[in-house]
């Protein structure tokens, strides 16, 4: 008896030592910081008095415990007495593992940082200039820049690891509720809501929209604007063995020869567009679906519309098979000046020591031509303007996330069969259960990481409404805005969106 009573005794001291430990864990997790500033700007011909507000949120678990520490910054319109009518709209951007400082400090942020628009010129060393932005969107909506935990200044806490969000479910459960939180906290659940992602940051909108709809505290969005879209893999990955990668990439490729005068000299970008998608589709399509039973007559002609249309040798077409990935094409297009494009952005044009690489060497010219000016700009604005001070870096890109990241649509233990991430049947089923989700999807002609065509053929199935949604284009790359022309085009049809 004496021996029992000992055990029970030393499983309630576990027991009681175990449930210590949990509430040290709590306990000793630092309050959420807050910084709150005023300010007042003029965007769009009207004067908009506002607060910024840099803060941590704390996302629990089902426990209720804080698992994770949130950044965001809001601008909140002030002065107004009925905010149900004013529209709030959360922002982020990809990755995954990417911060949202691309469209904060390059689009949408009252305070932007501006690089050169022609894509001739390297950002270089600071100081780079940060000027206000007075096409902001202050005048219309509300803005909330979401970082994801392991970006910004977001970090797991307590009990939270980076596997409670980084994969594609864990990640649009804890935006999702994020949003929830921020809209409770600030008394805006009956405003009109908006969703805008860039890159993997629209797979993430589609995500997040749809698992609003549940967890017995439906929130339904008015709106997406996705810009470069990734909601379904397959046509924006340009792998081998990936016939439908080949389709998708081409008039990209098509677009950026002519950019660069290497191919549809004489012709207008949407009269050459127009005439490789019409060859994509008619010709290209069924040539490699034939594969080896293509005859060689036939092989030779598609060879030499491919040349046409990409403005790379024949030869050279004949010895890829007819199917030109993109890294190579980087490479091949502008190999007798000695210089790599950009992936991002077409435009762009790095020059690397070795010539003969198969693929770029040095990286993405239009990624390391401009990410010094944002990481320096946000830094900089933060500390000298919305006197944020946190005792972490601000992750711009998070390799640690990328790398970790759980792409399965699945849980966990359940039998899956590796494909490619697609979330366009749950935005059709969003769209088909709200009557107001419209979208806009904003394309770069010169995007070689999530092609237009993509954007056109994923939204011509997976069962979407077509009369829900809207295609812009734009002579820039992955990130347009980067284009002052498309920037101002990008602003005035966000704008015209979000008055329907």
């Amino acid at each position: 008896m004496k021996s029992i009573l000992c055990a029970f005794t030393l499983l309630a001291f576990v027991h009681l030592s175990h449930a210590q430990k949990a509430d040290s864990i709590v306990n000793d997790i630092p309050a959420p910081k807050s910084f709150i500033t005023q300010h007042q700007g003029t965007f769009n011909a009207k004067a908009v008095r506002y607060k910024a507000v840099g803060k941590e949120t704390h996302l629990k678990n089902d426990k209720n415990e804080p698992i994770g520490a949130l950044w965001s910054v809001s601008y909140l319109q002030e002065g107004l007495t009925d905010y149900s009518k004013r529209p709030v709209t959360f922002i982020f951007n990809g990755g995954p593992g990417s911060a949202s400082v691309w469209l904060h400090m390059g689009f949408l942020g009252p305070r932007i940082v501006k690089i050169a628009s022609n894509a001739d010129t390297d950002d270089g060393g600071a100081p780079y200039p940060i000027v206000n932005n007075q096409q902001c969107l202050l005048d219309v909506t509300d803005l909330v820049f979401v970082d994801p935990i392991g970006t910004g200044f977001s970090v797991p806490v307590g009990k939270g690891t980076g596997k409670d969000f980084w994969g594609l479910n864990e990640d649009a459960n804890s935006v999702a509720q994020f949003i929830r939180l921020w809209i409770t906290e600030n008394k805006r659940w009956n405003s009109p809501k908006y969703i805008f992602g860039e890159s993997f940051g629209t797979t993430r909108a589609a995500a997040v929209t749809n698992a609003l709809e549940g967890s017995g505290q439906s929130v339904s969005m008015n709106g997406l604007v996705l810009i470069s879209q990734a909601v379904d893999y397959q046509g924006s990955t340009s792998i081998h063995g990936n016939v439908i990668s080949y389709l998708t990439y081409l008039p990209s490729m098509a677009a950026t020869a002519w950019y660069h005068k290497k191919a549809g000299q004489g012709k207008t970008l949407e009269d050459f567009v127009q005439e490789c998608r019409v060859f994509t589709t008619d010709e290209y399509a069924p040539a490699l679906l034939k594969g080896t039973m293509l005859s060689a007559e036939t092989q030779s002609q598609i060879a030499d519309k491919l040349s046409y249309f990409t403005g790379l040798p024949k030869e050279y077409i004949i010895k890829s098979d007819l199917r030109v990935l993109v890294p190579r094409f980087q490479k091949k297009l502008m190999e007798q000046e000695g210089l790599a494009i950009g992936r991002l952005d077409g435009r762009f044009k790095g020059d690397e020591a070795d010539d003969v690489a198969e693929y770029p060497t040095l990286g993405d010219a239009s990624d390391y031509q401009m990410d010094a000016a944002y990481t320096a700009a946000l830094n900089h604005y933060f500390a000298s303007e919305l006197n944020i001070e946190m005792d972490r870096p601000y992750i711009t890109s998070s390799e640690e996330v990328g790398a970790n990241w759980r792409w399965r649509d699945a849980p966990e233990g359940e039998y899956w069969e590796p494909i490619y991430v697609n979330v366009a049947r749950k935005l059709a089923e969003s769209m088909r259960r709200n009557k107001d989700l419209n979208v806009l999807v904003a394309c770069g002609y010169y995007d070689l990481i999530t092609p237009f065509f993509d954007a056109e053929y994923t939204f011509a199935r997976n069962g979407i409404p077509k009369e829900m949604v809207q295609l812009t284009y734009y002579e820039g790359g992955h990130m347009m805005y980067n284009h002052q022309p498309d920037f101002d085009l990008l602003v005035k049809d966000i704008r015209v969106f979000m008055q329907k």
